[in-house]
């Protein structure tokens, strides 16, 4: 597959050629949403929780005595019938993650790519920096940004991240970026366009083929 490389500044910059094996698979639309829960689930926090008959503050005295009263036959006030009282099978503090396979996350990773390349909605850049007099300014990234067709996109640089780019980028909505270590399926997905650098989408080959 051959794309055409732009610059910030939406010139033409060459063309490169992306492998077949990571940007032209199949949508395997079951594969992603199994690692779109496990991403979502593994970023729980898990601290919900809520006390059990055991664990409230209330008397242990037996509330009234056992016959004559023409009521249940209750013995303690921490019974989940009472206010106040205990709840039964309440959240309790826990880990939501559970295992996915490697190989099931990386063909999970090569669909959702695949499916931005089959849209059109991939985009490769050659450089992802803010130079110039207006580095760092995030009114010019936004103008680059819509001139791109990339008003809604995530946004992947290389293993370093130009710190003048990420502060400009931090105050636009629907702009998210990323090192090419963290690209992530879930990320992908909840915006429109993706835009790679060139090292993050030779990374990518090396890492998914």
């Amino acid at each position: 597959m051959k794309l055409d490389v732009k610059t910030m500044d939406n010139k033409p910059a060459g063309n490169i050629t992306l492998a077949d094996e990571v940007f032209g698979v199949a949508l395997r639309s079951d594969i992603v949403a199994r690692v779109v829960k496990w991403q979502l689930a593994k970023r729980r926090a898990g601290t919900h929780k809520v006390k059990s008959r055991s664990e409230v503050a209330m008397t242990t005295a037996k509330m009234f005595k056992q016959k004559g009263t023409g009521r249940a036959r209750h013995g303690s006030a921490a019974v989940v019938q009472f206010r106040g009282g205990g709840v039964v099978h309440g959240p309790v503090v826990r880990d939501h993650g559970h295992a996915l396979p490697k190989k099931i996350r990386q063909l999970g990773l090569r669909s959702a790519l695949s499916s931005k390349a089959a849209e059109g909605k991939l985009l490769v850049v050659d450089n992802i920096a803010s130079t110039g007099k207006s580095a760092g300014k995030t009114a010019k990234l936004r103008d680059q940004l819509i001139k791109l067709g990339a008003d809604n996109a995530l946004i992947v640089g290389g293993a370093e991240l130009d710190l003048a780019f990420v502060n400009a980028a931090r105050n636009i909505p629907l702009v998210d970026v990323l090192p090419q270590q963290g690209i992530n399926v879930y990320d992908i997905l909840r915006r429109d366009v993706l835009v790679l650098s060139k090292d993050a989408a030779t990374h990518l080959e090396e890492r998914l083929k």
